[in-house]
């Protein structure tokens, strides 16, 4: 499962929802800025405030970042 933390206002978390939507893979986004228990877990897996946060099958990906993004989703 894979599991996209954001807001609203998050231009990277925008990227990389798109990104993920490009590789055709499904993902749950949870809205971090109105959902304070995944707010809270988020902070718990990720250690920080920061979105987006990328929970792929148990691997955190901090930010959008593709190199990280590509070997977590190969694992």
């Amino acid at each position: 499962m894979i599991k996209v933390y954001t807001t609203d206002s998050c231009p990277w978390c925008v990227k990389a929802k798109n990104y993920l939507k490009s590789k055709n893979i499904a993902f749950e986004e949870l809205n971090v800025a109105e959902d304070m228990d995944a707010r809270q877990e988020m902070v718990q897996k990720s250690r920080q405030m920061g979105v987006p946060v990328l929970d792929i099958n148990g691997t955190v990906v901090i930010g959008f970042d593709k190199p990280a993004i590509d070997t977590a989703l190969t694992k």
